[in-house]
């Protein structure tokens, strides 16, 4: 699953390579995205066309003790394409989709207690488009989690056995605007090259 991604792009460039309208607010986010923490996501507006706007990472999920005490939410920053019908993703899957721009993501490998960092990318992409859902949430306030599928087939599978749908630029009016059917059909694992790009990085961060 990944906990991490990379985004080096600011708002600005984000919204010119999406054709989006910047909404000119202030963003916050690192080039190192961390569940919790602000990331760039292209959404559609009320009208239809696409808008940039920062969210938190992770949808909250309420917590409670042993003896039913609240409990700081969990931040619940994947969503599964067999679990998008589901009471916990349903709604957002159905009306709130978006793409969440990054540069590559990462994944744990090696062995217990001394994973790196792998990081995975699209070779000659500077930048290009996860698949995600985004709601508002009186906990994290708007916030988005990436959707995940297996990775079967993928150059990905040798890293991890699920990957981001990734999407081509073609799909992404179906990815947002379309039918819940359209989306679904696109939650497939990526066909293309994959750059695979494995490192000394300690994991223990993430």
């Amino acid at each position: 699953m990944c906990n991490l991604y990379r985004m080096t792009k600011s708002q600005h460039e984000i919204a010119h390579l999406f054709d989006a309208e910047d909404t000119g607010l202030a963003s916050n986010f690192g080039e190192e995205v961390y569940p919790g923490h602000p990331g760039l996501v292209v959404a559609a507006n009320g009208e239809g066309k696409y808008q940039v706007w920062t969210m938190s990472w992770g949808f909250p999920l309420a917590m409670t003790g042993k003896n039913g005490q609240l409990l700081k939410p969990k931040s619940v920053n994947n969503a599964r394409t067999d679990k998008l019908g589901g009471f916990f993703w349903r709604a957002s899957f159905e009306r709130r989709r978006c793409l969440i721009p990054l540069c590559a993501w990462a994944d744990a490998q090696g062995n217990k207690g001394a994973k790196s960092r792998t990081w995975l990318s699209l070779p000659g992409a500077e930048t290009f488009a996860a698949a995600g859902v985004w709601r508002k949430s009186k906990e994290f306030g708007t916030c988005f989690s990436m959707v995940m599928t297996e990775s079967t087939g993928s150059e990905a599978e040798g890293v991890h056995s699920r990957m981001p749908v990734l999407l081509n630029p073609t799909d992404y009016t179906s990815w947002v605007l379309g039918s819940p059917e359209e989306a679904k059909a696109l939650c497939n694992p990526w066909s293309g090259a994959v750059t695979i790009e494995a490192t000394d990085q300690l994991w223990a961060r993430c």
